[in-house]
């Protein structure tokens, strides 16, 4: 078989292999400052801020954490959503030569708390309406300082007046902190501290700009170290791929979440690296992000299917001008066919899948968006300098073409490995080669295909949701006897959270109580959406509960349905 067939179907202007220059993550944010110094970096309800600006913002945080004792390498964790002060916590920690750590807004205090410890990072950058649950765990971790932020700081007049009263009516959270002890805030920081500069030594392959958290079923959440030539490596590769946009011109939307790896690559650091406007939104609301393109005239649309299709659903889609759009990378979950050919009709844009892993930085596959075919149901081929295979199962070798097997990739944008963890770094690391985890195929001209993920990982709206952790939760509920977590088939969210439950003898439950039970553990997006009660589950000889077999059944009963609708 050929080698890399993939090759002979990339235009003139893809390059097959990249140049990466050794420098930091932040230095792209140095450049774009003196390159486009008074060009808007930044969108935010109605605020915008130059790069200048941005750059100055960035140092000034760097310049005070360097002054409450964070050195090269310490670990500094990110608790907000997509706003201003995400784009200059990132990069101000980078530039005081600490390491990202990205942390869900939505977690919960125990989750907050696992991520805390095993990262044993020395601050963390908040929002107000957050500090409550971290205020709670601090004393459980090895946390000396906690930077306070609210969104009303970066809102133009009057929304600045007005925002705190709505956040209160709908959080019913007030939040009173004092810029004094190992408290600080954001605000305050800004306005006092200076944009000093600090010479360290960096190893671009080596040192890290990143901890991002991900997992699997066999536990608790690992986190992945990327270096800052993996980062660079697949934000440079993802310009390439997008081969037609301007530098210094493009308007990006930022609707992906920072925390996320992809949108953290697709928009904030590629955003920076090409002098592109960034439209930041905090969350994913239909309506506010239909207004936001018609008004802001975005180019380029990094979303996951469900933005797509939510965007398509919406009643007065057509009282909205979509037509800036001109690029989209749709990533996280597998992108229906008829999602992508309807967005591209009301668009006039073109929308393409991708695949990759958090482990991956995290792209690695992708269709091609412009002028070469896409081939329907495939991730596309790999980008430049990435060698994919599929791995058989029974020979342990790359596959031929058409064959299933394990889908594995090496490239510069592969993780060092796992925090803390040599074992699971040996067992998904082989040879330089990452094992994904998902099965598929490759065509005979070197298409990808994805068939099924080896691992029960649960992909909800983008979400990577770890089954055992839900169900760690659940076996405390006095009622339940036995229970699995299983990912079902979900026409909105791809995949939705369902538990199958066994109660104790006596025991009497409901779906409400469960519900409530588990918010109090668990993010609102791991909780499950439906609860079946059955009296046993289908099991192997010794005992292992077939979550396989439940998800088959789920399958089996929508494909019955579909046929009788």
């Amino acid at each position: 078989m050929e080698k890399k067939p993939w090759l002979k179907l990339y235009p003139e202007s893809i390059p097959t292999t990249l140049e990466y220059e050794p420098k930091t993550v932040q230095s792209y944010l140095t450049e774009a400052a003196k390159e486009f110094p008074n060009k808007s970096a930044v969108h935010f309800m109605g605020k915008e801020m130059t790069y200048k600006e941005m750059y100055s913002c960035a140092l000034k945080l760097s310049s005070y954490l360097r002054g409450i004792g964070i050195e090269k390498g310490d670990r500094v964790a990110i608790m907000l959503p997509n706003c201003p002060q995400a784009v200059i916590s990132y990069y101000g920690i980078l530039y005081a030569g600490g390491v990202v750590v990205q942390t869900n807004p939505l977690y919960t205090e125990r989750e907050i708390e696992y991520q805390m410890k095993d990262c044993r990072a020395k601050a963390i950058i908040s929002l107000d309406i957050l500090y409550p649950r971290i205020s709670k765990v601090i004393k459980h971790t090895k946390l000396e300082h906690i930077i306070v932020t609210a969104i009303k700081d970066y809102l133009p007049f009057p929304k600045n007046i007005i925002y705190p009263f709505i956040q209160k009516r709908d959080t019913g959270i007030v939040v009173d902190v004092k810029h004094e002890g190992n408290q600080h805030l954001f605000k305050n920081i800004m306005l006092k501290s200076k944009p000093l500069t600090y010479e360290y030594d960096i190893d671009f392959e080596n040192d890290l700009a990143l901890l991002q958290y991900t997992g699997g079923t066999t536990g608790y959440p690992k986190g992945v170290m990327l270096t800052h030539k993996n980062l660079i490596a697949n934000a440079t590769a993802c310009g390439a791929w997008l081969y037609e946009a301007k530098k210094g011109e493009e308007v990006i939307l930022g609707l992906l979440p920072f925390f996320h790896v992809y949108g953290m690559t697709t928009v904030l650091i590629l955003a920076v690296m090409q002098g592109y406007k960034m439209i930041l939104l905090p969350k994913f609301d239909v309506e506010t992000t239909l207004k936001t393109i018609h008004k802001q005239r975005p180019t380029i649309f990094p979303g996951a299917p469900t933005i797509y299709i939510g965007i398509l659903n919406h009643p007065d889609l057509k009282k909205y001008d979509l037509s800036s759009i001109e690029a989209c990378l749709s990533g996280s979950a597998p992108l229906p066919v008829e999602v992508q050919e309807k967005f591209e009709d009301v668009t006039g844009g073109k929308l393409v899948e991708g695949y990759g892993l958090t482990e991956s930085s995290p792209v690695t596959h992708a269709n091609f968006v412009y002028g070469q075919k896409r081939v329907k149901g495939s991730i596309g081929v790999p980008w430049p300098d990435t060698e994919a295979a599929i791995f058989s199962a029974e020979i342990g070798e790359h596959s031929p073409p058409r064959e299933i097997g394990e889908i594995a990739v090496k490239g510069p944008q592969i993780m060092k490995g796992y925090w803390n963890r040599p074992e699971d770094t040996a067992a998904t690391l082989r040879d330089g080669w990452l094992l994904t985890g998902d099965m598929g195929y490759m065509d005979e001209d070197g298409y990808f295909y994805v068939v099924d993920r080896k691992k029960d990982m649960i992909i909800a709206g983008g979400f990577n949701i770890y089954p055992r952790e839900i169900e760690e939760v659940l076996y405390e509920h006095p009622a339940i006897q036995e229970l699995v977590v299983a990912g079902v088939p979900d026409a909105y969210r791809g995949e939705t959270v369902k538990a199958y439950i066994v109660l104790k003898k006596g025991a009497t439950v409901t779906e409400e109580e469960l519900d409530a039970y588990a918010r109090k553990y668990l993010a609102a997006y791991k909780i499950p959406r439906i609860y079946e009660f059955r009296n046993e589950l289908p099991k192997t000889a010794v005992g292992k509960i077939l979550r396989r077999v439940l998800v088959d059944e789920e399958r089996n009963k929508l494909q019955h349905d579909e046929k009788l609708g």
